[in-house]
């Protein structure tokens, strides 16, 4: 086989080209406004070559990492995206909300709609939940006479808290990836320990803080969205709870099994089946075609209309990882990765703030968060590798909440939730985007503290 290299360059030269790359990485998708699968694509090539590897395997470890990054994600986020639609048509978003809303009462709408928004944010894109959500908090907004931020902020910080750290969505799910991460330990960690309280402090508390501050009438594209669900019955608070949880549970149930039951067991062998991100998602998509379809009076033919038309709009957010994936590989064996683990050594950064910085700083260039962690995950390879004692979790989470980090212009998310609620572009900074950088914040804090005790 030809050799992988065909010249060895200092540690030094290869993180000058890698930050030059990064660099161009930025200016081609900010700037120049450039695809962003091609840009990823061109660079990687780019920086492949640049770093003097053979020719023939530059676009080989592209196509490997593109190939390993679909292999493990393609599936759970084309299955996810299909549970999501059955929770919109068939109304299950709605009924989870509206009884969240009773039990808390007025004065806690907005406790009720950042809870609603963090277990409907585990199954469901951030956009999509936006979407879901939205004509609800407007609904509620008008008619408790309640300002629309102070439901508005919570909904955010709900669902960008869960799509950032929980499983399975593709952030954590590609630094899982190239980690070798524990699924179901990452979901416990983020949906038990550090998810909850983020939530909680950048939802409803920092929300109440924010909303005197910036005055904001109803309007925007959420104002008058309709989101009136197909199914003509809705379905009970407790099987769409329970539907939309079941690709949760399953994962932990595997976690479980692996402590509980001795390697080899035959229950212990089948709990890690169901488990499997793929299997669990497909498990939940059934169940959600009979809770979520038949069940509320959809017939076969609507349940595959709804479960083909909502994959389209998937493909671009599958090839933008793919190719972010593609980069990661060139990375790794262009020996960039070796190369920031002695840099990291000699600055003496905690690894799992390392991953945080990492993430943060992609996220403020690039604006992706995907991206952002699959690069940083990239980048982290060689030193979890060389550190056996770093939990690997931790630092999924870690990397999760740095992607999250100060969203601004250049980042989709900032213009969703700008138009949506009808804000200006100083009112979204003001109000999204200090929401966005207090999840960051307060997730690696407590992820800190709690690495500090284990």
């Amino acid at each position: 086989m030809p050799p992988l290299l065909l010249a060895a360059l200092s540690p030094n030269a290869l993180l000058g080209l890698a930050l030059v790359a990064i660099i161009l990485l930025v200016l081609l998708i900010a700037h120049f406004r450039c695809n962003a699968i091609v840009a990823l694509t061109l660079i990687s090539l780019l920086l492949g070559l640049a770093t003097g590897m053979n020719p023939a395997k530059v676009a080989e470890s592209f196509g490997a990492g593109v190939a390993t990054t679909l292999g493990s994600l393609a599936m759970i986020i084309g299955l996810g995206t299909i549970l999501g639609k059955m929770l919109a048509e068939s109304g299950a978003a709605h009924v989870i909300a509206m009884r969240l809303t009773t039990l808390f009462g007025k004065e806690r709408l907005d406790y009720a709609i950042m809870l609603s928004a963090f277990v409907i944010g585990v199954s469901v894109f951030f956009q999509v939940g936006i979407v879901l959500l939205g004509p609800v908090v407007f609904a509620l907004a008008r008619e408790t006479k309640t300002p629309i931020l102070r439901l508005g902020l919570p909904l955010a910080a709900g669902m960008s808290t869960a799509h950032g750290l929980i499983p399975p969505h593709p952030g954590p799910m590609a630094a899982i990836g190239l980690l070798h991460a524990n699924v179901g330990k990452t979901i416990a960690w983020s949906v038990f320990v550090v998810g909850p309280p983020v939530a909680l402090l950048m939802g409803p508390l920092l929300g109440r803080w924010v909303t005197p501050r910036v005055p904001l009438e109803i309007g925007g594209l959420g104002a008058t969205a309709g989101a009136v669900p197909s199914a003509s019955r809705r379905p009970g608070f407790g099987i769409s709870l329970f539907t939309m949880l079941l690709p949760v549970l399953l994962m932990v149930s595997t976690t479980i099994a692996d402590v509980q039951l001795a390697e080899g067991n035959a229950l212990r062998s089948w709990a890690d089946f169901v488990g499997a991100p793929t299997v669990a998602m497909l498990i939940a998509v059934l169940v959600s075609f009979w809770t979520f379809g038949k069940n509320c009076g959809l017939n076969r033919a609507e349940i595959l209309k709804f479960s083909e038309e909502c994959l389209a709009p998937v493909a671009s957010v599958l090839l933008v990882i793919a190719a972010g994936g593609g980069f990661s590989k060139v990375l790794i064996q262009s020996g960039v990765g070796e190369a920031l683990h002695g840099v990291q050594d000699s600055l003496h950064v905690p690894p799992l703030l390392a991953g945080w910085i990492l993430a943060g700083l992609m996220r403020i260039a690039i604006g992706s968060a995907t991206v952002s962690v699959t690069t940083a995950a990239a980048l982290m390879v060689e030193t979890v590798n060389a550190d056996p004692t770093i939990n690997r979790e931790l630092l999924v989470l870690a990397m999760g909440a740095g992607s999250l980090i100060l969203s601004h212009v250049n980042d989709g998310g900032f213009w969703l939730v700008k138009e949506y609620f009808g804000m200006t572009i100083a009112q979204t900074l003001k109000t999204w985007t200090v929401v966005e950088t207090g999840v960051a914040c307060s997730s690696i804090i407590i992820i800190m503290i709690v690495n500090a005790f284990l």
